[in-house]
Order: C-alpha cells, then structure tokens, then sequence
C-alpha cells in the first residue's frame, strides 16, 4: 500500500464512524480524528512520508509491530499503547480500516458513558 492509499483508507474509515470530528489542533499538515474530545487517529506526513497513528492495546500492538514490518511504535505517542502505520507491502485496506475501527472503540470504551455515542451493533465490541 502507498502513501497517499493509506491516508485516504484511514481518513475515509475515520470519517465514517459515529460522531468522530477532524480537527487541526497541531496545526494544517496533522489532521486529528476526535471521538468525544479523545483522539483515535493522526493521519500526518513524517520525514516525506505518509503513515497513520493510532491507538491499540498494548498486547495487540506489540503483536501488531512483530506480525507486519509497517507497523511500528506510535510516532511521538505513548509507544506502549500507539502504533505507526507505514507504507509498504505487510498491510492492506482491510487492515487499516480494521485498525482504525478498533482504535475508535478503545477510545469510545474509555470516555465517560455520557459522552459515548450511540453504536451500531457492528461497532460493539
């Protein structure tokens, strides 16, 4: 998967979701996805190329990083509980768009329940 292929699968999953907003709080070139305030997903250019920041459980990324070359620790997050998505061949659309559903739910699952949006049954865990 490319650059731009990754930005836009992420940002079109993102997009999709209950109540999830696109802010700009570090400025034009970081585009933040919010779901309650909380952010679930960066979709930012680092170093000329095009990667993708979310969140995982902390077993689930570390399985994540050892499984796919493309995966690393979060860029600039906690490294513990964010992984870094890369271009390249060990990911595809499906992946990402898995992955950027499941960040979603670890942050819905950690806002308080008044803040939580309503979930379709296919986005409960």
């Amino acid at each position: 998967m490319d650059g731009e292929t990754l930005h836009d699968t992420a940002r079109r999953r993102a997009e999709a979701l209950p109540e999830a907003r696109l802010e700009y709080p570090f400025g034009p070139d970081w585009d933040v996805f919010k779901v309650g305030g909380k952010v679930f997903l960066l979709v930012v250019e680092v170093r000329g190329e095009r990667v993708a920041i979310l969140k995982a459980a902390p077993l689930d990324a570390e399985a994540l990083r050892t499984a796919h070359a493309d995966i690393t620790p979060g860029y600039h997050m906690n490294k513990r509980h964010w992984i870094t998505l890369s271009p390249g061949g060990s990911i595809d659309a499906a992946l990402v768009e898995e992955l950027v559903t499941d960040s979603y739910r670890l942050v819905v699952a950690g806002l308080p329940r008044a803040r939580r949006p309503a979930l379709p049954d296919e986005l409960r865990g």
